[in-house]
């Protein structure tokens, strides 16, 4: 069992990646200190829809990835208990006109070759799967493989499975890598001055994941991608899918620094319903945009006029770990032994979770790996600073 000093891995960040990371290594027998400036989810990942998307991914490196996370998510369903509220509800795409159904028609037929379940479902038929819809939509796509998890319940339980094989050490920040013979990692130092002994360290930081890259000296070029999203009051089952414009999927691979928002609408197990999405490179900014605000609640009752007259109780932001091409940085730091990177996963870390913590247990012990890593290899940008 894990020492207050020293255990087989170190993972720095406490979010649902961290926790995945930590999850699968004490599953193939290790002990592992996960460390966090902050409580268990305090970052992007409390601050998430808990989204399991397959829908909003064009087939390649990323979709190959969600495929094998979402068959993850489904055996840890079966594992956790019932409060990570695992809800396997499906996605509902929707176009407004005809120019957008033959986008999606066209995006959907990529994405059944690369082995997602999707369905064309016409206008007439919209209303069975979400009678609040707005009239008038020219069609859309169901993804019945899409679901939901409550995220920051889903990394505490994750965590909680470990059993003492895992230990925290919450409010602790890592300020620098501890290293021996070649510069192979040996451990972190804390603000405390506290010394944590490990043979492997992996960079779980999300956002904050370029920063810890740079302890090692290595540049990881991770920028924050500030969204908000509105959280209405508790209602009965207004929305039974996450339902979302065409235009979200065009928003999700933007490269673009200005505001981008995109309608995205659904209910959750507890009651309320959650209206997303924005983008918006602003740093680490978390002033609080009324402008924001109204369009993602005009855009959310342009889908769903029913919501028009219910109360949004309360608003939150977040910070997307956005890396250049889309794709996280996964896998062996290829400069410095014993350094692993697991970040820079964007809006879909929390459906990414669990397969990038299958990887990293692996890439520690040897294991067979669940899929191709090289599309997420951390030298693909990285230069020595």
């Amino acid at each position: 069992m894990p020492t207050r000093t020293s255990s087989d891995v170190i993972v720095i960040g406490a979010g649902v990646v961290g926790a995945a990371c930590a999850h699968y290594a004490a599953r193939a027998g290790l002990t592992v200190t996960v460390v966090d400036r902050g409580p268990v989810a305090g970052g992007t990942t409390g601050a998430g829809e808990g989204n399991l998307l397959l829908s909003d991914k064009e087939p390649g490196p990323e979709l190959s990835l969600a495929l094998a996370s979402a068959e993850l998510w489904r055996e840890l369903a079966e594992l956790l208990p019932p409060q990570i509220e695992y809800e396997p509800k499906g996605g509902l795409v929707v176009a407004s006109g005809e120019a957008g159904m033959a986008a999606l028609r066209g995006f959907a037929a990529g994405q059944g070759s690369a082995g997602v379940r999707v369905e064309e479902v016409p206008a007439d038929r919209l209303h069975d799967l979400e009678p609040h819809l707005a009239p008038g939509l020219a069609g859309g796509y169901h993804y019945p493989q899409d679901a939901q998890v409550m995220p920051a319940l889903a990394a505490a339980h994750l965590l909680r499975a470990g059993g003492d094989r895992i230990r925290l050490r919450l409010g602790e920040e890592v300020t620098g890598l501890l290293t021996g013979e070649g510069g192979a990692v040996r451990g972190v130092r804390t603000a405390s001055g506290t010394r944590i002994h490990a043979p492997y360290v992996v960079n779980a930081a999300g956002t904050w994941g370029g920063q810890v890259a740079r302890l090692a000296g290595v540049e990881l070029p991770v920028l924050p991608r500030r969204g908000f999203v509105l959280v209405t009051e508790p209602l009965p089952k207004v929305v039974r899918h996450k339902v979302y414009a065409a235009d979200y999927v065009a928003d999700v691979a933007s490269d673009s620094a200005a505001l981008q928002t995109s309608g995205v609408v659904e209910g959750t197990a507890a009651g309320p319903v959650l209206i997303g999405a924005s983008r918006e490179r602003v740093g680490f900014d978390r002033t609080l945009s009324t402008e924001v605000l109204r369009r993602l609640a005009a855009q959310a009752v342009a889908l769903f006029p029913v919501l028009g007259t219910v109360r949004a109780l309360r608003t939150y932001a977040g910070f997307r770990p956005y890396l250049p091409d889309h794709l996280p940085a996964i896998g062996p730091d290829p400069t410095v032994p014993g350094l692993l990177h697991a970040c820079g996963h964007e809006g879909a870390g929390v459906g990414l979770a669990p397969v990038t913590g299958l990887i990293v247990a692996a890439c520690v012990t040897g294991g067979q790996l669940p899929l191709d890593i090289a599309p997420f290899a951390p030298d693909r940008f990285m230069a020595k600073v």
